[in-house]
């Protein structure tokens, strides 16, 4: 079964992204980029956009972070760009007041939850139109989809799962089990917030969907030489395998302070500043 080509990170940035060249450790960047996934995701929900143009803008945010680094660009900004860009691509553009509205919303929450009354319900404080915020955010969802574009040569093409994930189900026969469909599209909705749709083809990714759901749900495939059921669609074990690995740490449980400190570094300003300290502290 032909596999359907896109753009992937070479094995250059996959080693050494930029990023981690800049000193950022390699479980920061990954909760990061899980956090500004985890944003868009938020976003496109109190948008009522379509799930097809969010899936895109989650794919085009994590192909970003292996061509730059989060100290030049802030997670919140990028997420933003990312989601306005690809809600173009897919027919079903946002109003940028929106969009501005629905991010300043999102960090308002993220930064009561860090503050001292964070025990307390959280008020919205609506912005003025005519005051610095919204400018600002403005500028930045600009300069986001500009360098989006710019910084991946124009190569905004994005390949979806969920029509193949269907035609592999009906091949295993598990298109009538609806708790498996159910739990594999999941996965891999789960999976964009990971760098898997930058690593691997599409066919890779919807094997490892599934080999989760039947490990989960208990559902016998054929595993074994001469032939496994993975192999019916191009794939070999040990990249399901890694697929699979990427997904299920975005489950393991984090402590107060590390979701605290992800919560903190949304803007390159406090990514600078982080690693300013740190750099401080090892001397």
């Amino acid at each position: 079964m032909a596999s359907i080509l896109y753009p992937l990170a070479s094995l250059s940035q996959i080693e050494k992204t930029p990023s981690r060249e800049d000193g950022i450790p390699e479980d920061l960047e990954e909760d990061l980029r899980a956090y500004g996934c985890k944003l868009i995701h938020q976003a496109g929900i109190l948008l009522k956009q379509k799930q097809v143009a969010v899936a895109a803008a989650q794919i085009l945010f994590q192909r970003f972070w292996f061509v730059s680094s989060m100290k030049q660009f802030g997670v919140g900004d990028v997420g933003m760009g990312a989601l306005y860009l690809a809600s173009k691509l897919e027919e079903c553009p946002l109003r940028m007041r929106d969009l501005i509205n629905v991010y300043d919303l999102l960090l308002q929450r993220a930064s009561h939850s860090l503050s001292s009354k964070s025990d307390q319900d959280f008020r919205y404080h609506p912005m003025s139109y005519f005051g610095s915020t919204f400018y600002e955010l403005k500028d930045a969802l600009v300069l986001s989809e500009m360098q989006i574009l710019k910084r991946l040569g124009f190569n905004v093409h994005v390949v979806l799962p969920y029509g193949t994930l269907i035609s592999y189900l009906r091949i295993l026969g598990l298109d009538k089990n609806t708790e498996a469909c159910t739990r594999a599209w999941g996965y891999l909705n789960d999976a964009h917030q990971t760098p898997v749709y930058a690593l691997y083809q599409i066919p890779t990714i919807i094997c490892a969907a599934i080999y989760l759901t039947a490990m989960h749900l208990q559902i016998p495939l054929p595993a074994s030489s001469p032939l496994s059921w993975w192999e019916l669609f191009d794939t070999n074990e040990e990249d399901v395998l890694s697929v699979s690995g990427h997904i299920m740490r975005l489950y393991r449980e984090r402590t107060a302070e590390e979701r605290r400190r992800v919560v903190g570094l949304v803007t390159k300003k406090e990514v600078r500043r982080w690693l300013e300290e740190n750099m401080t502290a090892s001397k």
